[in-house]
C-alpha cells in the first residue's frame, strides 16, 4: 500500500518531489537536530492522486494522518481534541518550489469551545486563547471556507470601535468572545452550515483546501510566470503548534543569516514580542530589528546565532529562518535558501569561497544568470536634484520611474499598453501577484522588510519602498496624500528601493558599475566556460561598453543601422533611386568615407578581438517615403495643381516606391540579394571595411575583421561574394603596403542555410546564426504579429512552453543548428560557429548553444555579463571542468 504520510523525521532533504521544499527541508532540519516542533507531511503524489480521482482523497490517507497525529501527540504530551491539554498544528502547503500564490498558512487548528477553554487554562491567559480562537476562524473563514478576509476584518474593527481601542491586542478576552460569536454568526450565514467544531473535521477540510490551492489563479500564474509544470502537485505539512504570544518572554520573526538585499555577513531579520507568525508578515505592528533579541533575550540570541551558523555551513547557502519564542524557548519552524537581490547573491557567492564555505564552481551555481539583469540596469543619478516626499524601508534596490495605480488589475491593463507604473499599495496580498509583475516598482505604507510585496518584489528584481507610514491612502479617491501633498492616480512617482526614498516625478538615471565582487566572479566564469561571449554592437560606443563588460569581440555590427542618419539617408535614397550604375556608384561614393569612419571606430575599439561585420540587410523601402504619404501628396499637388515640377518628381518617386513596395519585405529583396542585384553596394561596403582595417594595421593595432554575407541560402551566392571580398582585400592591402587577417562567412538565418551547411562551408569560414529570422522562418511566424496577435494564447493553452523569440526552440530550431553544426564542420572541422540573434544573453540558449559545440554567442553589451555567468554555468553542469577550480 502506499505511504501517503511521512513524520519529519521520515524524510530527507533529496525527497522534494514526494515532501516538497518545505517537508523536504523539515526533515532535513529534524534530523540534524534543530529545535523544529514535531509534526507530518502528506506528499505530492497524495495531492496529484487527490486529481485523479476526481476530487476525493486516496484511500487510507485519513488513517495515516490520525496513526502519525499519536505520535505527534506522544512528543508534544498534548492531544489532538483534548479539552484539557489540546494539541493545536498548523497546516500549510508545500510545492517542490517555493510558490507564493500558493494557500496560506492556517494556525492554531484543533480549537473549539471546549479546547479554547483548556488553552486558557494552561497558559493562564485567557485574552490569548480567544485570541488564538479568533484568528483561527478567520483564517480558516478566508482560506478553507473561502468567505473573504475583508468580512471578518469589519466585524474586528466595529469591535474595536465599541471597545474604544486602536490594536487589536488591546480587546479584552470578553471582547474577543463577542468577535467570536459574530464570526460565527457570519460563517453560517455564508455557508449555511456552523463553523465546524470537531478538530478531525477541520484538519480535513484543511488539507483538502491545501490540494485545490494547487490549481487556484494566483497559484497557476505564478507557475506560468517562473515555468514550474502544473502536474507536480503539492505538499501538506501540518506541524504541532509553538505560541509566541505567551507573553514578553515569547515571540515570533523572522531572519536572514546575511542581508539579502546587500548580501553583508550580518544576521538581518525582525521579530516582535508577544506575537505570532503573521503579525511580522501582515506589517500591523512595526517590528524589532534582530539584533535588539541580544538586549531582550540575550541566551536565544546566542543560541539564534549558533543555529544561524550551523545552517549555513550544512546547506552552503544564505538561510531565511523563521523561529518562534514560546516561554523562553527557541524553536526553528522553517529554514529555505534565501530570495536575495542581485547585488546579495554575487557577494554572498564571492564571499562564501573567500570563506572556504563554498567552491568557485558552486559560487558560479549559486547565482542566477538571468538576476544580473538588475545590476546592470539603471539607478537614480546621485547628483540629481530630487524631491523626497516621504521614506519608507529600502525593501528592494534599484529605482523606478512610473504613474501611480493603486489597482493590481489597473496595474496589468496600463501595462500591456505599454505604461510604466508604480503600484501604490497600503500591503500586498498573493492576490496582486499580477500587478506587481506589470509594474516598474513597488510602494507600501504598511509592512517590514520581510512582507510580502518586500520578498515578491526581490525575487522579481523589481525595487521596493515598504513600510512608508507618512503616505495615507484613499483607495476609493484614487490618491494619497503627505504632509500638504496629495498624489493622485496617473501622476509621476519614482522610489529609490536602495534608500526608501519616495520622490515627486520622474527623477534622471545613471548606468550600473560593477562591484569589485561582481567583476572576480565573472573572472571565476571566464576560468570555468568554454563558450566565448561577443556582443552585437554598431557603434564605437557599444563596442567600448561591450569590452567593459567583458566581451572578447563583436558578433555582430548591423550595417543598415549606420544608414539612417540626416547626413546620410539623402545618399542612400539616390543610391535607391537610382536608374543606371554610375548614378548609383556616385551616390556610393558619398557613403564610403562615412562607412569607413564607421569600421575605423569599431575596429579600433575593439581592437586585439574579432569584429563580425554583416553587408546591408534591409528592406530598401525603409530608406524611403511611406507609399501612403506619397499617395496623399501626389494626390492634393494634382488637386492644386500650382506646382508641376514637383508633382513630376514626387510621382518619379512614388513609381519607384510602387516598383519597391513587396507583400512581404522579410521574404522579399534583402540581405545577400541585394548584393546580387547591385553589387556595386556590397562593394563599396567591403572596400570601407578593408580600407579602415589598413589605416589601423599602418597604426600599429590589431585588427581582425569578419565579413558576414547575410541571407544566404546557396553556396553559388557564397563563391559570388567569395571573390569579391578576396579581390578587394587583396587591392587595399597591395594599395596601402599592408597586411591584415580577415574571414569570410555568412549568417545561418534560413532552414535552407542550416540544410545545405556542409557546402556552405566549402567557402564560408564562419557561421553566425541569426535566431530571430531563423525562427520566424522555421516557425512560420511574424513575430510581431505573433507576439501581438496569437502567440499568448500558443502559451497559455501550452502549445508552446515558451515564447521562441525569447527562449530558443530547442526541438525545431534547435534540430536545425546541430543539422548546421555538424554539416558545416564535417566540410570545415575548424570552421567557427557562433549565435547572435537576441538569444546569445539568454541563459537556457546559451545553454543549449554550448551542449551543440558552438565556439560563441553575441549579445548587446549589458547582457554580456549574463552570458558569461550562463557559459560558465553550461560548462559546470555537463561536467566539462577538471579539477576544482
Amino acid at each position: 500500500m502506499t505511504k501517503y504520510v511521512y513524520l519529519f523525521h521520515e524524510g530527507r532533504a533529496d525527497m522534494k518531489d514526494l515532501l516538497g521544499g518545505k517537508g523536504a527541508n523539515l526533515a532535513e532540519m529534524t534530523n540534524i537536530g534543530l529545535p523544529v516542533p514535531p509534526g507530518m507531511t502528506i506528499t505530492t503524489e497524495a495531492c496529484r492522486e487527490y486529481y485523479r480521482l476526481g476530487g476525493k482523497f486516496p484511500e487510507g490517507l485519513m488513517e495515516e494522518v490520525k496513526e502519525k497525529l499519536v505520535y505527534i501527540e506522544e512528543k508534544t504530551g498534548k492531544k489532538f481534541g483534548d479539552p484539557q491539554n489540546p494539541l493545536l498544528v498548523s497546516v500549510r502547503s508545500g510545492a517542490k518550489f517555493s510558490m507564493p500564490g500558493m494557500m496560506d498558512t492556517i494556525l492554531n487548528l484543533g480549537l473549539n469551545e471546549e479546547t479554547v477553554e483548556g488553552l486558557a487554562q494552561n497558559t493562564q491567559n485567557p485574552r490569548f486563547a480567544y485570541d488564538a480562537y479568533r484568528r483561527f476562524i478567520q483564517m480558516f473563514g478566508d482560506v478553507v471556507l473561502e468567505i473573504p478576509k475583508h468580512e471578518f476584518e469589519h466585524i474586528l474593527d466595529r469591535q474595536k470601535e465599541k471597545e474604544g481601542v486602536t490594536f487589536d491586542q488591546e480587546l479584552s478576552a470578553e471582547a474577543l468572545k463577542e468577535v467570536i460569536t459574530r464570526y460565527k454568526e457570519l460563517v453560517e450565514r455564508k455557508t449555511g452550515k456552523p463553523f465546524p467544531s470537531d478538530p478531525m473535521v477541520q484538519l480535513t477540510m484543511a488539507i483538502e483546501a491545501v490540494f485545490k490551492s494547487w490549481n487556484n489563479d494566483r497559484a497557476i500564474v505564478y507557475r506560468n510566470l517562473n515555468k514550474i509544470p502544473h502536474d507536480l502537485g503539492t505538499a501538506v505539512n501540518i506541524q504541532s503548534m509553538v505560541f509566541g504570544n505567551m507573553g514578553n518572554d515569547s515571540g515570533t520573526g523572522v531572519a536572514f543569516t546575511r542581508n539579502p538585499s546587500t548580501g553583508e555577513k550580518v544576521l538581518y531579520g525582525e521579530y516582535l514580542t508577544n506575537a505570532q507568525g503573521e503579525d511580522v508578515v501582515a506589517g500591523i505592528r512595526t517590528p524589532s530589528p534582530i539584533s535588539k533579541l541580544k538586549e531582550e533575550m540575550p541566551e536565544v540570541y546566542e543560541q539564534f546565532v549558533s543555529i544561524a551558523k550551523l545552517l549555513e555551513s550544512h546547506y552552503k547557502n544564505m538561510q531565511d529562518i523563521e523561529f518562534t519564542i514560546e516561554r523562553g524557548k527557541l524553536y526553528i519552524l522553517q529554514t529555505r535558501n534565501g530570495k536575495r537581490t542581485a547585488q546579495a547573491a554575487v557577494k554572498i557567492a564571492h564571499d562564501m569561497v573567500e570563506e572556504g564555505l563554498i567552491t568557485k564552481k558552486e559560487a558560479i551555481l549559486m547565482v542566477e544568470p538571468g538576476q544580473l539583469d538588475q545590476l546592470l540596469h539603471r539607478q537614480i543619478d546621485p547628483s540629481a536634484k530630487v524631491e523626497v516626499i516621504a521614506k519608507g524601508l529600502p525593501a528592494s534596490p534599484g529605482a523606478a520611474s512610473g504613474i501611480v495605480v493603486f489597482d493590481a488589475d489597473e496595474a496589468e491593463k496600463l501595462g500591456k499598453e505599454g505604461k510604466k507604473v508604480l503600484l501604490v499599495r497600503t500591503e500586498t496580498t498573493p492576490d496582486d501577484i499580477h500587478g506587481i509583475v506589470a509594474a516598474q516598482g513597488v510602494l507600501t505604507s504598511r509592512g517590514g522588510m520581510t512582507s510580502h510585496a518586500a520578498v515578491v518584489a526581490r525575487g522579481m528584481g523589481k525595487p521596493c519602498v515598504c513600510g512608508c507610514e507618512a503616505i495615507k491612502i484613499d483607495y476609493e479617491k484614487k490618491l494619497f496624500t503627505v504632509d500638504n501633498i496629495t498624489v493622485k492616480e496617473g501622476d509621476y512617482l519614482s522610489i529609490d528601493g536602495s534608500t526608501g526614498r519616495v520622490i515627486l516625478g520622474t527623477v534622471p538615471m545613471k548606468d550600473p558599475e560593477l562591484s569589485p565582487e561582481f567583476i572576480k566572479l565573472l573572472e571565476w566564469a571566464d576560468e570555468l566556460k568554454r563558450l566565448e561571449v561577443r556582443a552585437n554592437a554598431d557603434t564605437p560606443e557599444d563596442a567600448q561598453k561591450a569590452r567593459e563588460f567583458g566581451a572578447k569581440g563583436i558578433g555582430l555590427c548591423r550595417t543598415e543601422h549606420m544608414f539612417m542618419g540626416p547626413e546620410r539617408l539623402p545618399h542612400v535614397q539616390r543610391m535607391i533611386l537610382a536608374e543606371t550604375k554610375e548614378e548609383r556608384e556616385e551616390a556610393l561614393s558619398h557613403l564610403l568615407p562615412m562607412q569607413e569612419e564607421d569600421f575605423y571606430g569599431i575596429l579600433k575599439a575593439m581592437e586585439g578581438y574579432p569584429v563580425c561585420i554583416r553587408l546591408l540587410d534591409p528592406p530598401l523601402h525603409e530608406f524611403l517615403p511611406s507609399l501612403e504619404e506619397l499617395l496623399v501628396e501626389t494626390t492634393e499637388l494634382r488637386v492644386r495643381g500650382d506646382n508641376p515640377e514637383l508633382l513630376a518628381e514626387k510621382e518619379a518617386l512614388l513609381k519607384k516606391v510602387k516598383s519597391l513596395h513587396e507583400f512581404n519585405p522579410m521574404l522579399g529583396h534583402r540581405g545577400c540579394r541585394l548584393g546580387i542585384t547591385y553589387p556595386e553596394v556590397y562593394e563599396m561596403q567591403i572596400r570601407a571595411i578593408f580600407n579602415a582595417a589598413a589605416r589601423l594595421t599602418k597604426e600599429g593595432y590589431k585588427v581582425y575583421p569578419e565579413v558576414e554575407i547575410p541571407l544566404t541560402i546557396d553556396v553559388n551566392e557564397m563563391k559570388f561574394f567569395k571573390e569579391r571580398i578576396d579581390a578587394i582585400a587583396r587591392e587595399v592591402m597591395e594599395r596601402e603596403g599592408v597586411t591584415f587577417h580577415y574571414t569570410t562567412g555568412t549568417m545561418i538565418e534560413l532552414p535552407r542555410a542550416a540544410l545545405l551547411a556542409d557546402e556552405l562551408a566549402e567557402v564560408a569560414e564562419f557561421f553566425s546564426f541569426g535566431t530571430n529570422d531563423l525562427t520566424q522562418t522555421t516557425l512560420g511566424f511574424s513575430r510581431d504579429d505573433a507576439e501581438g496577435k496569437f502567440l499568448t494564447h500558443y502559451l497559455d493553452m501550452k502549445i508552446l512552453k515558451e515564447n521562441p523569440f525569447i527562449v530558443l526552440d530547442r526541438k525545431g530550431v534547435g534540430k536545425l543548428m546541430k543539422i548546421a553544426v555538424e554539416g558545416g564542420r564535417k566540410t570545415r572541422p575548424d570552421l567557427l560557429v557562433g549565435i547572435c540573434g537576441e538569444h546569445g544573453g539568454e541563459p537556457s540558449s546559451v545553454e543549449f548553444c554550448h551542449q551543440i559545440g558552438l565556439d560563441f554567442v553575441s549579445c548587446s553589451p549589458y547582457r554580456v555579463p549574463i552570458a558569461r555567468l550562463a557559459a560558465a554555468q553550461a560548462a559546470v553542469a555537463e561536467g566539462e571542468i577538471v579539477g576544482t577550480k
